[in-house]
């Protein structure tokens, strides 16, 4: 399916049960080829292309404990120290982006404290940038680049 993301050549195959399977190369193994996961990966390649998101600081399915149920964020970026920095969300083209997805993804941000929150289906993207100290959250135009949102420090 075609996305509103640049086009890239991905290592797309059957498996021994005739599934297609696509090379995640965060996880470093194939992994089924979902309508989810072909936004997941358009959208990692484009953070990594295109905004300068290093992928040594990105994992794809980050497991997370929440009053002791187990869950996977879609995509976690660390900021230049490791610590959590960006949570990603992905819905697959078909699926409208709502405000359960936002309640999805703020739900698994009170263990992650991450500043930004995305959520993409391909077709639609968006970025949120929370304030801790003010308590609030802003919508951003446009996925910022890394550089503008983790600076290197000064002294390096």
């Amino acid at each position: 399916m075609r996305l509103n993301l640049p086009e890239a050549d991905f290592n797309v195959k059957k498996n021994e049960d005739g599934q297609l399977v696509i090379f995640d190369s965060l996880r470093k193994r194939f992994v089924a080829l979902t309508p989810e996961e072909w936004v997941r990966q358009h959208f990692v390649h484009y953070l990594s292309t295109e905004r300068n998101y290093p992928t040594a600081l990105m994992a794809n399915e980050v497991s997370l404990s929440q009053n002791g149920i187990k869950r996977r964020c879609d995509t976690l970026v660390a900021d230049r120290q490791g610590q959590p920095l960006v949570i990603v969300e992905y819905k697959a083209p078909s699926v409208q982006v709502s405000q359960a997805t936002f309640d999805q993804i703020v739900r698994y941000n009170l263990v992650f404290h991450a500043r930004y929150l995305m959520v993409s289906n391909g077709l639609n993207h968006y970025c949120c940038q929370i304030d801790y100290a003010t308590g609030s959250y802003a919508f951003l135009g446009d996925i910022p680049d890394y550089n503008d949102i983790a600076p290197v420090p000064e002294g390096r």
